[in-house]
């Protein structure tokens, strides 16, 4: 996928397809996000390919209604609803402890397909895997002092990271990122704001900016970013940023913002 690519629309070419048939592995998020999946592999003589879906042992947080307000599965009648039509939330990376198994999926994936090298993979997935342990920790440790709870952010993709670290997401939009609220959703998350006293609403620089501006410009609120990490930016990539940088990043704007 190419840089600064939002990755809800994206599907791949006719010659990425040829490059995927060529591949010993083809890796992918699932639970929606790569709706052209089954497709592509359906058209793909490589027999030897060995596919891993990369979500596929994780608790997935349905996507359906009322679920932009995730925290322990529950919602409260004071907090704004929205509608999407996607069935899971696929976003499971950015809670840290979901992109541990998915590291140990992909881990898997590679020494089936070159077990004369098993120890490597081994080696590499320990090393990930403690440094994903210790980022757990510091968002359990750092948000936990955090004195509020509510976050608005441009679309429903923290639902993970919220019910891992006790946080409840307010979605402008669901799970369809490049989708627009209707005049009555921005209603409603206006009244949220100025009722909870919200004073940042998160964005996403791979997204436009008009509706959090529309709201900032109505609450007083500012417009802050968080990265959901479905698409690092050319800068992110030259800057020599990773996962657990922007993840770092984004638990720094959390604690000014829930402060």
């Amino acid at each position: 996928m190419p840089a600064g690519t939002e990755p809800h629309h994206w599907e791949p070419s006719p010659r990425d397809i040829l490059e995927i048939g060529k591949a010993d592995v083809f890796i992918y998020n699932g639970a929606g996000m790569e709706p052209w999946v089954e497709k592509v592999l359906g058209s793909i003589k490589n027999k030897d390919l060995v596919v891993v879906e990369t979500s596929k042992k994780i608790d997935l947080i349905q996507g359906s209604h009322n679920h932009d307000e995730e925290h322990d599965g529950e919602n409260t009648e004071d907090e704004p609803h929205s509608h999407d039509d996607l069935e899971y939330d696929p976003h499971v990376w950015l809670s840290p402890k979901n992109a541990k198994k998915q590291m140990e999926a992909i881990k898997d994936a590679f020494v089936k397909a070159d077990p004369g090298n098993r120890e490597y993979y081994e080696n590499n997935f320990n090393d990930y895997a403690e440094k994903l342990d210790i980022l757990d920790g510091e968002f359990k440790e750092e948000l936990s002092k955090c004195s509020k709870k509510d976050i608005v952010v441009g679309h429903q993709a923290y639902g993970y990271l919220c019910n891992e670290y006790g946080l409840k997401q307010i979605a402008i939009e669901g799970l369809n990122a490049e989708s627009e609220p209707t005049p009555a959703r921005m209603a409603e998350i206006v009244k949220f704001i100025k009722e909870k006293d919200i004073k940042v609403i998160f964005s996403e620089k791979l997204l436009s900016q008009k509706v959090p501006n529309a709201i900032a410009a109505e609450t007083g609120a500012k417009v802050e970013f968080l990265n959901p990490l479905g698409g690092l930016t050319k800068e992110d990539i030259d800057a020599g940023k990773d996962y657990f940088s922007i993840m770092r990043e984004n638990l720094e704007a959390l604690k000014k913002a829930l402060e």
